[in-house]
């Protein structure tokens, strides 16, 4: 069995790029953004300026003066101290709130337009992906473009600009020892912070890697309650489970010990900066050299350095995980679809409905091929079904049709236009789809038939219903059409989805239908009333009806038949069954199989 462990995560370095890719989404409110930076300067000004004001306060107050001027000067002092203070949170408070609009702005935007690029990338990829771990990686990389945007602009670009002001400030009043002590401690600090981080990381990605893996395990069993009910799983699902939590477990652990190495470093360092800072100051003041006003500004000064610096640490690495998972968004941006509208694609003008394929070989992977040289064509208005055995390549005629794959060789066409110079929503438009598997969201049967077309009125709705004989069953529920389905339909049984299915093909009202197995979840007395509906809906439609259960197309205008990939025999049902082929083989074979049962 295929181990449970997970791949180790490998420690990549950061891709600053990311940055410059999130630029056009920071511009969009240039005139927010500029505002925003001007209350960042405000804030800092402000923020420099308050131990200026404590030193004049301590200074004034230690001096001999008169009673008037104790009581006049610190009082002043003070009433610039709070205004100072107050106008430090107030321009903060004003640059968070410009900016936030632009943040959300990005998120949503970014969101969007990883949403909109998962819809556009071929099947294949959606066949092999893992839902929850994607999940997961939108939502980080979504809100790892809200942290790295509002910190990177609004606490490491204001320290680094504080750090500036404060050295430069102390080295004009202080002369340069203060101001190296400062220096050397602050890029003692960082290049710690960013080694430490940088060794780290590797520990952030595994519990990124468990919890997703972790995260895509529950979704995936839970997806298939049904299959581990079957089979009596839920012990060893558990297990799987369990066996993943393990993993993230250990990866968790692995995280916090090194985040103790990280954060103890950084209080060291910290811890001796202010000591030192602080005996110099009291030497200065006892050789008489500072006064206590001085002594406090350098106190205040360090201790205001060094809080938003040991915030700046964990900022570092919160931005370094949000650039890794900002990446990961980015990636999935980068890939490719392998199915793409040519540059000068043109829409579809569907007309008469005629399909032809011509000469189509197709294979999943090179060394199996699926399909070899298949041409036929399908006339408008003819009711066309497909049969073969299982893995003959029925059903992959539908998927080439619907362009979710381009053919290895050859072309499709419709109406003479080769569906590969059409853009795929005009193609997919022109089409009605009842699959063998359906699918439904979790909504009520009502919506989920308006799905076919989202702007069809009630009255479009309850008619798709009743050529798709739905109503007696919608009338027999309590809530009728307005029952919920549940997730993936799981409330409806197999013959109650595909007849929702097709009432939603009905209201599509493409010209060509295509049913996959259309009747092969309902009984016989359903099946009978569903062929019926479909005679009905596709009279005056070209159809394509790849059918497992013979008898349920004998009345088609044509019949091909599929082997092993390629098209052995066409013609009607009496045809077929005269030329005593592959066709009448398989005929024999179901009759006989349903005469034993």
């Amino acid at each position: 069995m295929r181990s449970n462990r997970f791949p180790v995560a490998q420690d990549t370095p950061v891709n600053w790029r990311v940055l410059r890719a999130l630029l056009p989404y920071l511009l969009e409110f240039r005139q927010r953004v500029a505002l925003a930076l001007l209350c960042l300067i405000a804030a800092k000004l402000a923020s420099v300026g308050l131990p200026f004001v404590l030193k004049h306060t301590v200074d004034t107050l230690n001096v001999d003066t008169t009673q008037q001027a104790l009581l006049v000067a610190p009082l002043a002092l003070v009433v610039a101290y709070g205004v100072l203070r107050f106008a430090n949170v107030l321009f903060g408070e004003i640059r968070d709130t410009l900016f936030g609009r632009v943040t959300e702005r990005a998120m949503r935007r970014l969101g969007l337009q990883v949403f909109k690029h998962l819809h556009a990338l071929e099947l294949d990829y959606h066949l092999n992906r893992q839902t929850g771990g994607l999940s997961r990686d939108m939502e980080r990389g979504t809100s790892g473009v809200g942290f790295l945007m509002r910190f990177m602009v609004f606490n490491i670009g204001p320290t680094l600009f504080e750090i500036t002001l404060v050295v430069s400030l102390l080295f004009y009043h202080y002369g340069y020892t203060f101001a190296v002590v400062i220096l050397l401690s602050v890029i003692s600090y960082v290049v710690y912070s960013m080694k430490a981080t940088d060794w780290r990381t590797r520990y952030v990605r595994q519990v990124n890697l468990a919890d997703s893996t972790t995260n895509s395990r529950a979704i995936d069993s839970l997806l298939n309650y049904e299959t581990v009910k079957y089979f009596n799983n839920e012990d060893f699902e558990a297990q799987r489970y369990d066996d993943n939590l393990a993993e993230w477990e250990q990866a968790r652990r692995k995280n916090r010990l090194s985040l103790f190495v990280l954060n103890g470093g950084q209080a060291l360092i910290i811890a001796i900066s202010m000591t030192v800072m602080m005996g110099l100051a009291a030497m200065g003041v006892a050789r008489g050299e500072m006064t206590i006003g001085d002594f406090v500004l350098i106190n205040a000064f360090t201790m205001q350095l060094f809080m938003p610096l040991n915030f700046l640490g964990f900022v570092y690495r919160e931005i370094r995980g949000a650039l890794a998972n900002i990446e990961n968004l980015f990636n999935i941006l980068a890939l490719t679809p392998k199915v793409a509208d040519q540059p000068d694609a043109t829409a579809l003008s569907p007309k008469a409905g005629s399909i032809r394929f011509e000469n189509v070989s197709f294979a999943y992977h090179p060394e199996r091929p699926v399909l070899q040289d298949v041409t036929f064509q399908i006339q408008p208005g003819e009711r066309v079904a497909v049969v073969g055995e299982s893995g003959s390549g029925k059903s992959t005629l539908v998927k080439l049709l619907f362009r979710f794959y381009d053919v290895s060789a050859g072309r499709i066409l419709i109406d003479q236009q080769d569906i590969r110079d059409v853009t795929q929503q005009s193609l997919r438009q022109a089409i009605a789809m009842v699959p063998q598997d359906t699918v439904l969201f979790n909504d009520t049967i009502f919506e989920n038939i308006r799905y076919g077309r989202a702007d069809a009125s009630d009255a479009e709705v309850e008619r798709a219903i009743q050529l798709a004989h739905l109503a007696p069953f919608i009338a027999s529920l309590p809530e009728g059409a307005n029952t919920k389905v549940g997730e993936r339909g799981l409330k409806l049984s197999g013959g109650e989805k595909q007849r929702v299915a097709i009432a939603r093909a009905i209201l599509k009202g493409a010209p060509i239908l295509v049913f996959d197995e259309a009747t092969s979840s309902l009984d016989s007395h359903a099946e009978h009333h569903i062929l019926s509906a479909i005679r009905e809906i596709a009279s005056g439609h070209t159809s394509l009806n790849i059918a497992h259960r013979l008898s349920t197309i004998v009345d088609a205008d044509r019949i091909l038949v599929m082997q092993q990939g390629k098209l052995v025999e066409q013609g009607t049902h009496t045809q077929l069954l005269a030329n005593n082929g592959a066709y009448a083989h398989l005929w024999h074979k179901q009759h006989q199989a349903k005469q034993e049962n």
